[in-house]
């Protein structure tokens, strides 16, 4: 017995090399029981805090039961990696021209999903080379996972008021990715919060949607409301928005804690395209096959085309009056896209043109 714990603990102390490797910053270890957090994460969905996100929802209590969404499972390895990329425009320059369009930072280069998953994978073949086959399956934000929850009870850091995963030696600036597998490595000892009193990132939020320490209505987040909505924006949420058109990172840039928090560097993650610094009038001229070849590969290409113009539109309309933002209104007053025009007219009534 002792020479299989000796075995496994080599093993556990491998992986998190053979992580570091691979370019995660940290790899961490832990079991499947996510009791405690089953409750809190039921309120939230009776709470429609999700909104329109079904998915978060649709698959029961396998979210909060990772041995049920993949059987045999026994630990799992949670994994972060940074993603701020070192050459891109300072994000509250940016933020402060509404002119420029905003776009949250981790969207600037490439597609995370994809980078984490190949790693996540690499690091599963590491571990197959070294013990011979085992059960395993890789998670990157893509499944019923609960990512955060994970991450704290494998020691990687707290989740933060903004609910995001806080790290004292790394801030928050990074993804997180997981495997299940069914091997009984021993464990690591799980982080405890480091937020005290402050309340920075509550108190910054644009639409106020961090409602209570630990808690956000995603229905008023700007990430859920330029990314996961579909449907028209709500109207008095627009003004809120800003020229944030593809994510929202205030909560993370007032955090004291990133101060700690590390450069990427992963080439995947260098801006593309010079995301970091465009305008919305630009970003408005594109025609659905230039965003398709602009974004191809990112992660921005999910959204599609008509709610990207419907993200620029409503950035536009709260950019200043220029003769060229009036114009690239103009251009599209007559979109073929029903949310783009109405999303058209209500910026132009910002500029005092009547539609």
């Amino acid at each position: 017995m002792s020479q299989i714990l000796n075995n496994l603990q080599t093993l556990a102390a491998d992986i998190k090399r053979w992580g570091l490797e691979l370019g995660f910053g940290q790899i961490g270890i832990t079991d499947t029981d996510l009791s405690a957090a089953e409750p809190r994460h039921r309120e939230w969905l009776e709470k429609g805090f999700h909104g329109a996100m079904d998915y978060m929802a649709k698959h029961g209590e396998k979210r909060t039961r990772p041995a049920e969404l993949v059987p045999g499972t026994v630990r799992i390895i949670s994994a972060r990696m940074d993603y701020m990329p070192p050459e891109a425009r300072d994000s509250e320059e940016v933020i402060q021209d509404s002119n420029l369009a905003f776009i949250s930072r981790y969207a600037l280069g490439r597609d995370y999903h994809k980078v984490l998953r190949n790693r996540l994978q690499k690091l599963s073949e590491k571990i197959a080379e070294a013990i011979g086959p085992f059960g395993y399956r890789v998670f990157t934000d893509s499944a019923p996972v609960l990512e955060v929850e994970l991450a704290q009870k494998a020691g990687l850091g707290w989740r933060g008021k903004h609910t995001l995963l806080l790290s004292r030696s790394a801030g928050s600036w990074f993804f997180l990715g997981e495997i299940y597998i069914d091997l009984p490595l021993p464990v690591d000892e799980p982080s405890s919060g480091h937020c005290g009193k402050c309340t920075a990132c509550i108190d910054i939020c644009p639409t106020q949607a961090i409602v209570a320490p630990y808690q956000v209505d995603a229905r008023r987040c700007i990430s859920y409301l330029t990314i996961e909505l579909k449907d028209s924006i709500p109207e008095q949420l627009r003004p809120l928005i800003g020229n944030r058109v593809y994510g929202c990172d205030d909560c993370q840039l007032t955090c004291p804690w990133n101060r700690f928090s590390h450069l990427t560097e992963q080439p995947d993650f260098q801006v593309r395209h010079g995301l970091d610094n465009i305008s919305l009038v630009e970003l408005f001229s594109w025609d659905e096959a230039t965003f398709k070849d602009r974004m191809a590969g990112s992660a921005i290409y999910r959204i599609g085309h008509v709610q990207w113009l419907r993200n620029i539109a409503v950035g536009l309309g709260n950019a200043r009056t220029t003769p060229e933002v009036v114009q690239a209104l103009e251009d599209r007053r007559h979109d073929p896209s029903e949310l783009v025009r109405e999303h058209v007219a209500w910026a132009l009534k910002q500029h005092e043109i009547q539609s």
